[in-house]
């Protein structure tokens, strides 16, 4: 057998871990023909199916399943070696809006780490001013965050975040009591816009819990505490979406918006990564 393209064993991993040939396209900065293409002919030298694709989505075959963790060692390998005598440790100090962040992070941080093993990640979750702030100090290379009030700055749009009303599978409203809620606080635009629906709705409510993070929130669904709302994504288990159940209104979507100071091509590219991911 020819020697393997590592190339193509990359754009195999990007297109399983992203689900898509058009995402994985935009990470190697080349077309979704071109993967397609690639993947194809690492297809036919392995005599195996790789990928499932559907018009909408592309999935591991039972063979790509098989191939995929030796996959991951043979990039990785060529990486280290390609990097074997970098003399400077490249960096990415990001910072990723403590609204996003739910049970699937942990999947989200392997990705990046694998898509690249040599970068040194440095991570700040925390609040959309809070971040901002400390990219404009030059603390942060990036940041992903919703969309800020103050729209003078340009960043780029990734993704429209959808948010709605969690509680505990077995949760049950008590008849006669306002609705009560788990909340950032005052400060948060998401709970402004929560209890401004309610209030135009004429549901009553009352914050009975206040905290930080959407892990934060979710506990206090998933105790019975409160109905949360947190963005879909970062719902913990053990939580299901009441809206209907208690004809909540709707949550305007969040644009979240990507700020970055990067130049560097692999750094961009591992960024890349991780907001393709979240989409």
């Amino acid at each position: 057998m020819k020697a393997m393209d590592v190339d193509a064993v990359r754009a195999f991993l990007l297109a399983s871990d992203l689900q898509s040939f058009t995402r994985a396209a935009d990470v190697l900065g080349t077309t979704q023909s071109a993967v397609s293409l690639k993947l194809r002919r690492l297809e036919g030298q392995l005599g195996r199916r790789l990928l499932e694709r559907t018009p909408r989505h592309v999935r591991l075959s039972v063979e790509g399943l098989a191939f995929l963790g030796v996959a991951r060692e043979l990039v990785s390998s060529h990486d280290r070696a390609a990097a074997a005598f970098e003399t400077e440790q490249r960096r990415l100090a990001i910072g990723i809006n403590q609204q996003l962040v739910g049970s699937e992070f942990p999947l989200l941080l392997r990705r990046m780490r694998d898509h690249d093993p040599n970068l040194l990640v440095e991570m700040r979750i925390a609040g959309t001013n809070e971040l901002m702030r400390s990219q404009e100090q030059g603390e942060l290379d990036a940041v992903l965050v919703l969309r800020p009030e103050d729209r003078g700055k340009r960043g780029k749009i990734v993704f429209a975040e959808s948010f709605s009303w969690f509680a505990a599978a077995d949760w049950e409203p008590r008849a006669g009591q306002p609705l009560p809620l788990a909340t950032q606080g005052e400060s948060c635009r998401i709970r402004i816009e929560a209890v401004r629906t309610l209030d135009r709705a004429g549901i009553e409510w009352r914050e009975v819990f206040v905290g930080k993070g959407a892990a934060i929130l979710g506990a206090a669904a998933v105790a019975g505490l409160a109905v949360a709302v947190l963005a879909r994504r970062a719902a913990p288990p053990g939580t299901v979406d009441v809206s209907g159940l208690m004809s909540l209104p709707p949550i305007r979507s969040q644009d979240v918006m990507l700020y970055s100071n990067l130049s560097d091509r692999r750094t961009r590219d591992a960024l890349r990564v991780l907001t393709l991911a979240f989409q």
